[in-house]
This record gives C-alpha cells, structure tokens and sequence, in this order.
C-alpha cells in the first residue's frame, strides 16, 4: 500500500485488518522483524512550506531527506541536529525519508550543541493506529497545549501513529568549520579531554573519538572565529593536534555521524547511550572496537555476532540498542533496552491510546 495523501493514509490504516509494516525509505531495518502487510509513505512527499527568512520548513514525511538537503543548501541553511544516514552501517539500499528520520530520531554529533531531532521539531500531522489525523505543533516554539504529542513521536519508531508531515525549525549553514585532532589516546582519556573541550567558551559543536582512539573536535562560525577559537582550544587543551579543515573537516565527522568504520566489517553493532563519565568502564566491559561521539555520552561498539552485549554491560546508567544484527538475532535479543516497569506501563498505556489494535509496527520495539 503505498498512500498518495493524508485522507488515504487515513483510509488504508482504519481499514486494516491486521498488522501493519510503516516504511519509509527502507534504510533503517532497526528492532525486531515485523510480519504483516507493507504501508509505505514514500507517496506522502514534498516540501509543503519553506520560508527561509523565519527559518521555518513544513515537509511531507515520505520527501527524501536528500530533496530536503538540497533545498535548504540552495538557501545557505540546515537541519541543524546533523541526521545519520544508516545506509553503510547496516548495508540497506533506499533513500531516508523525513518521516524515517523523525521516527528514529535520527542525531549526529552536533546534538552536544544544536539538541536532538526532537528537538527541532516543532510540528507534526500523522494518522494513529485508529485512522484518525492528528495534529500537533506548528510553525513557531511556543505552540503547544496539552500533551506534546511532537516530541513523543520523534524515536517511536512508527509505532503510535504513521508521520504524514513535519515541521522544523532551522539554522544557517556557518562560513567555515576546522577540526583538531589527536593522536591515539585510551577511551577514558579521551572522555576527559572532550569533557575539558566542551566545558571551553570556544563553542566546540562536535567531540568524538574515532575507530582509531583519536579524538576529534570541531568548531564552526565565520571564517575569523573559526581560526582564533580553534588556537585558542589547542593552547588551552594543550599537547599535540593535527588541524584538519574545510571539505576535509567536513568527511571527517561524515565518517563519525554515519559510523563508517563498521560498515561492511563483521559483526552485530549496538549503539550504547551513557553518562560521559561511564564510558570508559563500559568500553571495558564491551571489549569491542568502539566510536565514541557526543564526547562520551554515545558509543557504537561492534562486537561477535549474536552476542548479547546488553547482559555482559550488566548495570549501568544509560541503555543499549541492537542497531545491526541478523534476522535471528533480532529475533533473539529485544532491540530496544527493556524498561522499567513503570516506565513500561506508562509506554503500554500510551500505545493503547494511540494503536488500540495493535496494528501498527507491532513487537518492533518488544
């Protein structure tokens, strides 16, 4: 089934009989496999509004994301949350859409600045698990009474509703971005030293640590500021940087937004949110190859196939999610971090509300 509108989104989900698989662009094949029949919103595209001088854009959620990047670019702006594009990582073909994007919540390493995709999201239209369009949000901030229903839909993976349009706030595209970065160096040492450069006035959009154990950091602005910040971070974080820059800066945080060091090599790859400051020990409990982004508080780790790296972590602050595994280990192993039971309960009570039949995406996220 494949939409052309929001009416017949509406129309195919209420007439549903049993489960339904949400696809957008087919690119993020995350959590457990869902059986029943293909939806897809590739239909629901394009760009609705965009007025570059309120830094606003209104798209359809089955526009590919590609379309949306090179509209803003003609205009000299961006999303600013730096969305991942998971095609190398788990080898799926496709192009992301924008609704996929939303449903992932999809954030690269400029969140430590710029917030999450959530949180640049400021409107959506989507058709819940009943067949009823729903609206939330708007073209501005300060729009929204009640439940944010905006920010519950960015990460639910299509699982409360089907995303039929978005809303995001924007931001210019800076003059000049330069990167330092470091020889190898061990994972805790490398959380201190990106902790120390994010705790600088020199506005550092960008820390990780690299397949490699060099740690990288990026600075943007105007082309000035840019030169004088990044000598002032190398003087105060002191000891040996390369300076990396320009279109070279640019691939360099490619390359760690779309982790491109596992793709291809083999392995189930989790991504492991956590405290900075827990990261070095759960690096050593993972005992994989790992990249670190948002200065410690993101780890992706690679490690054998079908092993369950979420058991061998135990406790810890934070939660770990099966990004790349077979089939059979998906199957295996709950994606998603269990939750607790009041949590659980509060997460039950809402895909009730929203998908009292159970219908869309079901055991996706079980």
């Amino acid at each position: 089934m494949r939409p052309a509108n929001e009416e017949e989104l509406s129309g195919m989900v209420r007439a549903a009989r049993g489960p339904l698989v949400v696809r957008g662009g087919g690119t993020r094949s995350v959590g457990r496999p869902v059986t029943g029949e293909m939806l897809e919103t590739g239909g629901l595209s394009g760009i609705g509004l965009y007025e570059p001088g309120a830094l606003t854009l209104v798209v359809g959620a089955g526009t590919p994301l590609a379309e949306v990047e090179a509209a803003l670019a003609a205009e000299g702006q961006r999303l600013p949350f730096e969305p991942m594009d998971m095609r190398a990582l788990l080898g799926t073909e496709g192009a992301p859409t924008v609704g996929g994007m939303v449903s992932a919540n999809a954030s690269g390493p400029r969140r430590v600045q710029a917030g999450a995709c959530r949180d640049s999201l400021i409107g959506v239209r989507f058709v819940d698990g009943s067949g009823t369009i729903v609206k939330n949000g708007g073209r501005v901030m300060k729009n929204v009474t009640g439940y944010d229903l905006v920010k519950l839909m960015a990460g639910a993976w299509g699982t409360l509703g089907v995303l039929s349009e978005c809303s995001f706030k924007l931001l210019p595209v800076p003059e000049a971005q330069a990167s330092l970065r470091s020889a190898a160096m061990p994972p805790q040492e490398a959380v201190t030293v990106m902790s120390r450069a994010l705790g600088t006035p020199y506005e550092v959009n960008g820390a990780a640590r690299d397949a490699d154990g060099r740690v990288a950091l990026r600075i943007e602005g105007f082309g000035a500021q840019v030169r004088y910040r990044l000598a002032a971070l190398e003087e105060a974080l002191g000891g040996e940087w390369e300076r990396v820059e320009g279109a070279a800066s640019a691939d360099l945080w490619r390359g760690i937004r779309d982790v491109t060091a596992f793709a291809g090599q083999a392995g189930d790859v989790w991504r492991i949110s956590a405290r900075p400051s827990d990261a070095g020990e759960i690096v050593a409990r993972a005992d994989c190859p790992v990249v670190m982004d948002w200065g410690g508080g993101l780890i992706w780790a690679c490690c054998a196939e079908g092993r369950d790296l979420r058991a061998d972590l135990g406790a810890f602050r934070g939660h770990a999610t099966l990004i790349r595994g077979s089939e059979a280990t998906r199957a295996a192993l709950p994606a998603f971090q269990p939750e607790p039971a009041p949590v659980a309960a509060l997460a039950a009570g809402l895909r009730a509300k929203f998908d009292p039949r159970g219908v869309l995406n079901p055991g996706l996220m079980g």
